[in-house]
């Protein structure tokens, strides 16, 4: 902690962020510097993910007037770091990062870059699969799918329907609109059940991974339930929100839904499982840019106070989100809330995987989010395997181009 550095003037430090779940808990780090830097005034300004990577990337490239906490995921600072466009931490700071009675080395990993500490890890997306115990126990299923082809069973099971068989509760509600690069994650993350990658790395390169028997299957699966079995429509409700109601039996999503339900859906009946093979683990770090010297010590300092074990400790149980730090006891929070066993108790063999930190992948995931929306609404697809591969094929020929400029396609 810096603590006792700070000019008597006020000192603004600026906080971005693209969880607004997250607001109080930055107002609550706020708060607890207030002893240590009375003149300091942070000023919290989350908005929603995509907006707030445009407001990241805009800010970046045109430069900031104040000192800015940026709060990225390690993949989206990549591109930004190899530009110049974020300075490495402080020496204290990469120290504090290195420890490893802070950080597991897949933490500190994503922080790094070329052997230099960027980022201060805080928190991470992991995925597992919510599901409606009372849906469940009312279709006579007696605990949740733990296979991809149990997955599909279950879902038409716990599809309602009404008299013209149209559903009005989908029994798996998939990711198929909405934000670009979100479309691709979840697809990667179905396809990581299958076997396989949307990009598969060899030696320091890449290349599209999804017009393979996994991918197939994958993409066989989604459009299955939308034209096949119809289980789940476009034009459904999604995601928590529809959980959160009873419109949807089952999905796939980060913990913050036990915090966001604990609010909405206090009376909600629902547990979380392990996937079948294993999750992504999307970490989010905190940067500093912009400002002066003095007031760059502030934010880094801010960075370090959000990860002191009651904040962290807080963040658990009043947002969800999983904390990367170690050695920090959140037993009796897990014990309170069973639900997050599914994102910590983790077999040995549990397979956890992380987008790469790569400059183009928010191209290469939007991109080929496109391609997926498309197909995902196209009933000509439904067991038509050749023209799902060869949507695929022609797919990964534009992921490998723009790996080809990126000068990382491997052979």
């Amino acid at each position: 902690m810096l603590a006792g550095t700070m000019a008597a003037q006020a000192q603004d430090v600026v906080v971005w962020g693209g969880f607004p779940e997250l607001a109080d808990y930055y107002e609550r780090v706020a708060e607890g510097m207030r002893d240590d830097y009375p003149d300091l005034n942070v000023i919290v300004e989350p908005i929603g993910l995509r907006d707030h990577e445009k407001r990241v990337a805009l800010g970046l490239s045109s430069g900031l007037d104040d000192a800015t906490v940026l709060e990225l995921i390690g993949s989206t600072a990549n591109r930004y770091i190899v530009n110049d466009l974020l300075p490495p931490a402080p020496s204290h700071i990469a120290d504090f990062v290195n420890d490893g009675e802070n950080f597991e080395p897949f933490f500190r990993d994503t922080a790094t870059v070329d052997g230099a500490v960027y980022g201060l890890p805080l928190f991470r997306g992991q995925g597992a699969l919510f599901y409606n115990t009372d849906m469940l126990a009312e279709a006579g299923l007696d605990g949740p799918p733990s296979t991809m082809e149990e997955y599909d069973a279950y879902a038409a099971k716990l599809t309602q329907r009404d008299a013209d068989g149209t559903p009005t509760v989908s029994g798996w509600s998939l990711r198929l609109s909405g934000g670009g690069a979100g479309i691709a994650e979840k697809f990667w993350i179905n396809m990581h059940q299958h076997g396989g990658a949307v990009l598969e790395r060899v030696g320091d390169k890449y290349r599209a991974g999804y017009a393979s028997e996994a991918g197939l299957a994958t993409l066989r699966q989604y459009v299955n339930a939308v034209s096949g079995d119809k289980t789940v429509t476009i034009d459904m409700p999604a995601d928590a929100a529809a959980f959160q109601r009873g419109q949807t039996a089952m999905f796939i999503r980060e913990s913050w839904v036990i915090g966001d339900t604990e609010k909405k859906a206090p009376d909600l009946n629902y547990d979380t499982a392990l996937l079948p093979r294993g999750s992504i683990a999307l970490p989010v770090n905190l940067y500093v840019s912009g400002g002066s010297e003095e007031a760059q010590e502030a934010a880094w300092a801010f960075a370090i106070e959000a990860n002191k074990p009651e904040n962290l400790i807080w963040m658990l149980d009043n947002v969800g989100w999983l904390p990367n730090r170690v050695g920090v006891d959140y037993s009796e929070i897990i014990a309170a809330k069973p639900q997050f066993s599914a994102f910590v108790d983790l077999p040995e063999d549990y397979d956890l995987f992380t987008l790469p930190s790569i400059e183009p992948i928010n191209e290469i995931l939007t991109r080929f989010a496109a391609t997926l929306t498309e197909a995902f609404a196209d009933p000509s697809l439904a067991g038509d395997d050749a023209a799902m591969m060869a949507l695929l094929e022609s797919a990964a020929e534009e992921t490998n181009a723009i790996l080809d400029r990126a000068g990382i396609l491997a052979e």
